[in-house]
């Protein structure tokens, strides 16, 4: 069976429409081993319910939705008001600029999606997504999806493109209060070249497709365990060791990782350039 549709509508460049849909691109929650809340006596599930402060416990059906405009002061906003909000982007994903793929800070990327054609609009969606493909591209748009307007990232992917909701630059917040007391002057040549040793030796290709969510591996081996009646075969971390002598750590962490040492003539010209 096909998988559902989260979003059906047209991508609109200039005077162009292409029929596209929209597919959730990453699994989260839904796939993840889930811990309920348990009522300790009897291990029966707890309900979870609304309270008002003035009238008590209240039904879901009489929940409505308000804006706080002063403190303890609410105007209802119903379903009806909220209609009224119909965006030029409501069923248009619409195409504002193209920009060079690594323009966009990837902090910035929020919610993913595959944007695939519908069956009329699929030779003009292969054209944009192969025309997107030979400069190097990416397209920047806006469309309205869960009650509110996203900036959006389109890019190839695959045979296809993918769509990535990204943060507005309120939601995102400044460095300068984590990172103020950083000092600013020049660090050691050798132990850049040091750790560049260790970089380099260290690199290697990441295939998405082994990336494992190795808690949760642990936490099912713990529950069945726990059904079974054994101790889990669980490996405990240990606690990382304090770093004292960070030049020390960094010859270490090469012999540890068998890094090879420079070539003579290449350790020679880095002692010349010291002494030069």
């Amino acid at each position: 069976m096909a998988p559902r549709a989260t979003w059906t509508g047209h991508l609109k460049i200039s005077l162009i429409n292409i029929p596209v849909k929209l597919y959730t691109a990453v699994s989260t929650s839904s796939s993840r081993v889930k811990l309920n809340m348990l009522h300790g006596d009897c291990l029966q599930r707890v309900k979870q319910f609304y309270q008002c402060p003035e009238h008590g416990p209240v039904e879901r059906s009489d929940i409505v939705k308000g804006y706080e405009f002063e403190k303890g002061k609410y105007l209802e906003i119903d379903d009806s008001t909220l209609k009224n909000i119909r965006l030029e982007t409501t069923k248009i994903i619409e195409i504002v600029s193209f920009v060079n793929k690594s323009q966009i800070d990837p902090i910035y990327f929020n919610s993913h999606y595959y944007m695939a054609p519908d069956a009329v609009g699929e030779e003009a969606y292969r054209v944009f997504k192969e025309t997107l493909d030979r400069n190097e591209k990416i397209a920047i748009g806006r469309v309205v999806m869960s009650g509110r307007e996203h900036t959006v990232r389109i890019a190839p992917k695959d045979k296809g493109l993918s769509l990535t909701t990204l943060h507005f630059a309120k939601e995102v917040r400044k460095t300068d209060a984590y990172f103020e007391d950083i000092k600013t002057s020049e660090v050691p040549k050798e132990q850049v070249d040091m750790f560049s040793q260790l970089i380099n030796g260290m690199a290697a290709e990441v295939d998405p497709t082994n990336l494992v969510d190795r808690y949760e591996e642990a936490l099912v081996e713990v529950i069945k365990a726990k059904i079974e009646g054994r101790e889990p075969e669980v490996q405990v971390e240990t606690e990382a060791a304090k770093t004292v002598d960070f030049m020390e750590a960094l010859r270490a962490s090469v012999a540890a990782e068998n890094i090879p040492k420079k070539p003579a003539a290449e350790a020679e010209a880095d002692k010349d350039s010291k002494t030069g």
